[in-house]
């Protein structure tokens, strides 16, 4: 139900209204050809699956525009070699803007530099993570995951499938992070408001002692304790991407609420829970995968009651990111308002996206929450 239309067919479908509607048809030109190249930087294919494959995407859509960048295995270590990488972007006088999705933090000085020699380039990130109100000075455009509002979304989509009990499974050193303890302030608060009862479980961490394998052995004996005690209409959530195999599995078993992961995503849990088959060709089609999906959920009895975003989010920026990209080139997108944003969202994703503002005061970084699919 997600499948996107091309730009060309939908201005291909609205002459040919305009053609039936008058007596004189216009006569349609082909498209210009393309004139500048647009670079798109990603994490390798190893460290950051999504990233890498929106970016081979729309390198597909636009072949003779793109230029796919991608980062060393080791960003860390391999730091300047990645700086010098983007750096390169901006020394070609064809590319007039460059699309960074990697997710790290230490690549402002290759945008500073390139705005210094070049400031008419355009530079959306989505994201990297470095400082918010530097990023603005340099920066056309910041985008990012809301991680904090889906403290709001994910219990509120939760008690509309149902529930009446909202269960937090974390661990310290997740709990540490200012993010996550956030998100989770704003979930037991959310449910307050809601009449829902928020229960927290810490598990074995992870990061120390017996590492994932003592969380998860957890997770497949707790879960079922807690579906005794409070029943069906539970929604669990865990804080660690490793948990949503177990999580889903145990929720077709015991039918409860799940309504969304920590990475929100069709390919995060379902795939292994849920034994899909997926061709190679058919790892890039959400469409196909949200209809495996929905019919898996009905043989399990559990219609209505798992949920996630319809397309990762990681798949969705980087082509997002460049139709903005062409928008600022071609000169129909002057600011990167959300009445400019919203519509080119929901024409990538399928769904609407909502955009708010990392800090009142920043006008041009903003981040987005998907709507959802209720298989």
């Amino acid at each position: 139900m997600f499948k996107k239309i091309t730009a060309y067919l939908l201005v291909t479908a609205f002459m040919l209204s305009l053609t039936g509607c008058s007596q004189q048809a216009a006569v349609q030109q082909p498209p210009a050809a393309v004139n500048y190249k647009i670079g798109v930087v990603t994490p390798p294919l190893s460290a950051s699956e999504d990233e890498f494959r929106g970016a081979e995407k729309v390198s597909k859509k636009y072949p003779a525009m793109i230029k796919h960048v991608v980062l060393p295995e080791n960003f860390s270590k391999e730091q300047e070699t990645a700086i010098s990488q983007i750096i390169s972007l901006g020394n070609d006088p064809d590319v007039k803007a460059i699309v960074i999705c990697a997710g790290y933090s230490g690549i402002l000085p290759a945008i500073q530099k390139i705005k210094e020699k070049r400031p008419e380039i355009k530079v959306i990130t989505a994201p990297i993570w470095d400082d918010p109100n530097l990023m603005s000075k340099y920066v056309d455009l910041a985008l990012d995951t809301d991680w904090v509002e889906r403290g709001v979304t994910i219990p509120t989509k939760a008690q509309k499938m149902g529930a009446k009990t909202f269960i937090h499974y974390s661990f310290p050193t997740h709990m540490a992070k200012e993010v996550i303890s956030k998100r989770h302030d704003k979930m037991k608060e959310t449910c307050k408001k809601l009449g829902m009862q928020f229960v927290d479980v810490s598990t074995p961490d992870p990061q120390t002692g017996g590492g994932p394998t003592a969380m998860l052995q957890f997770l497949q004996e707790d879960i079922p304790r807690q579906i005794a005690k409070y029943g069906k209409d539970t929604c669990i959530f865990g804080t660690n991407c490793p948990m949503q195999d177990v999580i889903i599995a145990k929720a077709l078993d015991l039918k409860f609420i799940m309504a969304e992961q920590c990475c929100p995503t069709p390919t995060q849990g379902f795939p292994v829970a849920m034994g899909l088959e997926i061709s190679p060709e058919d790892a890039g089609d959400f469409a196909k995968i949200n209809q495996l999906i929905t019919a898996k959920a009905a043989q399990a009895n559990m219609t209505g009651r798992l949920s996630t975003w319809p397309v990762p989010v990681g798949v969705f920026l980087p082509e997002f990111s460049v139709e903005v990209a062409k928008g600022m080139i071609e000169g129909t997108i002057t600011t990167p308002s959300v009445d400019q944003l919203a519509p080119i969202a929901k024409q990538i994703s399928g769904v609407n996206v909502t955009f708010n503002k990392m800090k009142p005061e920043l006008n041009n970084y903003w981040l987005i929450i998907m709507e959802s699919i209720i298989y």
